[in-house]
């Protein structure tokens, strides 16, 4: 009942309904009044050749009984030409009555009614009062990645939507939509853009540059954050207003790339807390592999903190007894120097004897080539369209699913294939298809669409990224002001102030590690950066807490600790994670 006084507004406010549906319907009606009115003229006649006579009301009470197909039976024909009638009168009410009649109804009654209370449903402006929220100008993929994110850090957002039937079914999904276009300058005042902490423009690139031209000229200071596809739109999208773009591709090509293993075992930094640095580095080392945390000495020979490490998909936190395996991607937090340590005593230099197997020189597969050869590495594409490729030399045409072409591209020997289609079905099949020939070997899969991360890692995949993982991580990091880093997938490293609770509280006596499952990695006090503190390390309520850990650990902490909020102020993602995407 809460909404039948918009809804009713909404019916006056669309009540203007085209003229030919107005003929039609009161055609209709003229034509079942005029049928009533006959039916009920030759009820008298042949009444009165029954040799009958009733009430002259008695013929439109007959012929709306027999219409409806009631029939009481106080009144009937004794003729079989009375009955004859009696038989079209009741075949008429069954097409006028039983099937023209609602169809009628439900085209200018029922019909209207759900669109007006549909549309009633759905905000045609933000809620008043709201601040510091999220507006996105589209839901798709990224969007639907983003929101839960949101929702974890308790930030209002809203989704425009362009019509009511969308709006109602995200409206069912939970989603907080508002209806509006983002090329509207009206949507975005009543959207409080002013009041907004972020635009996120994720469509085409065209469409994005009309939105952000748009959101920017009614508010000129809102961050606003654009994803772009192509090279040019990196240049014209800042023109029209936007102060973070997202390279997606380039990205998600470097982040593929620095997993390949068949190469150097150097440390690579993906991230930064002012001198502390988070990096990554694939085990290879006799040091290290075949040996667990403790055993392998790495905090006391370089200084570093294992973070944990991915094997096969499979994320392990660190722990003293965790084995590290041939291939294990370690991720590790330290200093420049410490990291530097690391290089010295376990990074090798790449093994370029075998080239990577690049599936696809689409975007992604072409930002992949580039990073690896940056990197030092070789590659060879894959591809079944001719010209595609930016390296005729250095590419096979055909389809990775035959055997013979993967064989002329090198696949055989090669370490490491890459499978960079944005069809998240050829992947899969490839994966199954890849490791069935070569269980050696190591695989490295893009997926669009979240969902099919779990089922490329089951189908055989060692390392798995999608679009929309990659998207939502670094927008929030923007929109947390770089307190928040995506170490690896489902692995954030975050900033905090110090909780009440851990005033004044040694690092050993905290049992942060074994209540949450976060790592502390850094603490800052003013200017001075902590790095990897020891056990006696006393936390002050000047200091803000560096951690670092799962998805679900950093909510476990969040929990223990009432307060505590993410998104203090700035840390800085290197440009892995900005608009240059270049390693």
């Amino acid at each position: 009942m809460k909404f039948l006084p918009a809804t009713i507004a909404e019916i006056v406010r669309q009540s203007q309904p085209k003229q030919r549906n107005i003929r039609l319907l009161l055609k209709f009606l003229g034509a079942l009044a005029g049928m009533i009115v006959l039916f009920s003229v030759i009820f008298h006649l042949i009444m009165a050749h029954e040799g009958r006579a009733h009430h002259l009301f008695d013929g439109v009470y007959w012929t709306f009984t027999v219409m409806t197909t009631l029939g009481f039976g106080d009144i009937t024909f004794h003729s079989p030409l009375g009955k004859l009638f009696s038989v079209v009168v009741m075949l008429s009410g069954l097409v006028f009555l039983l099937m023209l009649l609602p169809f009628t109804f439900i085209e200018f009654f029922y019909a209207p009614w759900m669109a007006a209370q549909a549309a009633a449903r759905t905000p045609r402006k933000a809620p008043s009062g709201i601040r510091d929220h999220v507006i996105f100008t589209t839901y798709e993929p990224i969007t639907a990645a983003v929101i839960p994110r949101l929702e974890h850090y308790q930030r209002p957002y809203i989704v425009l939507v362009p019509d009511h039937e969308t709006a109602l079914r995200l409206l069912e999904l939970g989603v907080h939509v508002m209806l509006g276009t983002p090329d509207n300058p009206e949507s975005w005042q009543l959207a409080r853009i002013k009041e907004a902490a972020l635009v996120i423009a994720t469509d085409a690139d065209i469409p994005n540059t009309n939105a952000v031209f748009t959101a920017r000229q009614e508010s000129p200071d809102t961050p606003i954050a654009a994803t772009a596809k192509e090279l040019p739109s990196t240049e014209i999208l800042p023109m029209a207003g936007a102060t973070s773009i997202l390279r997606l591709d380039e990205m998600l090509g470097n982040f593929l790339a620095r997993c390949v293993e068949a190469g150097s075992t150097q440390a690579h930094i993906v991230g930064e807390f002012g001198p502390l640095l988070i990096a990554e580095a694939t085990a290879s080392s006799i040091g290290l592999v075949g040996r667990t945390v403790r055993e392998s000495g790495l905090r006391e020979n370089t200084g570093l903190t294992l973070i944990g490490g991915w094997m096969r998909g499979v994320y392990h936190p660190a722990s003293p007894d965790l084995l590290i395996q041939q291939g294990m991607m370690l991720i590790v937090a330290g200093s420049r120097d410490q990291l530097a340590g690391f290089n010295r005593h376990h990074g090798a230099a790449p093994v370029t004897s075998t080239p990577v197997v690049i599936v696809g020189a689409g975007r992604v597969g072409r930002a992949t080539a580039r990073s690896l050869g940056i990197m030092g590495f070789d590659y060879r594409f894959v591809e079944k369209v001719t010209g595609r490729s930016p390296d005729p030399d250095r590419t096979t045409l055909g389809d990775a699913a035959d055997l013979q072409t993967m064989h002329r591209a090198g696949f055989l020997k090669a370490r490491t294939v890459v499978l960079t289609s944005h069809e998240d079905d050829a992947n899969i099949y490839l994966t199954v298809f890849c490791r069935r020939i070569r269980p050696d070997v190591q695989i490295i899969a893009r997926a669009t669409h979240e969902r099919n991360v779990t089922t490329l890692h089951r189908a055989g995949a060692d390392f798995v990224m999608s679009y929309p993982i990659l998207a939502a991580n670094a927008l929030c990091s923007t929109l947390l002001g770089g307190d928040l880093l995506m170490v690896a997938e489902g692995v954030h490293a975050f900033r905090v102030k110090t909780p009440s609770k851990l005033h004044g509280v040694r690092l050993a006596d905290s049992r942060i590690h074994q209540d949450t499952g976060c790592l502390v990695i850094g603490v800052q006090d003013g200017g001075a950066t902590h790095i990897n503190p020891g056990p006696d390390h006393v936390f002050e309520p000047t200091h803000e807490l560096i951690l670092v850990g799962s998805i679900e650990a950093e909510e476990r902490f969040l929990a223990n600790y009432p307060g505590a909020r993410v998104g203090a102020r700035g840390a800085s993602v290197l440009p892995t994670g900005a608009a240059t995407g270049r390693p």
